[in-house]
């Protein structure tokens, strides 16, 4: 790896002293990247935060086509991880604020169980992920945004759902 990068041992180390270090900056620029997709693909549904909730499945089209896609790297990084350790501990910080964000999404859309629905829809969402890693069925997307439409259906509290 380090002589793929370029870049000296010592300046590597002196940024990253252990493996762990550079995992975790690993971890950061993922959940810049897939959060910052996820709100793009929500916005991009409209102002409905019941919509936004199906349209950010929109976010798995892009991530598991893109080349050598290897699935999400928060789940390979907790498989790969002890729990309680710190890179462990960064994974589940970044589930939850995602699952923090869609319940914050569910109830201003009029879910009767906000945290309930989140739930399911992330993991839809991580199962849209391992599937794109796993078998890399093209329709796994399209599929994992039909069940959220169906759970955001069934949990809306509105008579106009969506």
């Amino acid at each position: 790896m380090i002589a793929e990068s370029g870049v000296a041992k010592a300046t590597l180390y002196a940024h990253f002293p252990a493996k762990d270090d550079l995992v975790l900056a690993y971890l950061d620029r993922v959940d810049e990247v897939w959060t910052g997709q996820l709100r793009a693909a929500a916005a991009a549904a409209g102002p409905d935060p019941a919509e936004q909730l199906v349209g950010l499945f929109d976010a798995l089209e892009t991530a598991c086509r893109r080349d050598g896609y290897r699935g999400c790297g928060f789940i390979n990084a907790a498989a790969e991880s002890e729990p309680g350790s710190r890179i462990h501990e960064r994974t589940i910080a970044h589930k939850d604020a995602v699952r923090g964000w869609v319940r914050d999404l569910a109830a201003a859309g009029g879910a009767t169980d906000p945290e309930g629905l989140a739930r399911a829809l992330t993991l839809v969402l991580d199962g849209g992920l391992a599937s794109g890693s796993i078998d890399g069925r093209p329709d796994a997307p399209a599929v994992a945004r039909r069940a959220a439409r169906a759970l955001v259906e069934a949990s809306l509290s509105r008579p106009d759902a969506v």
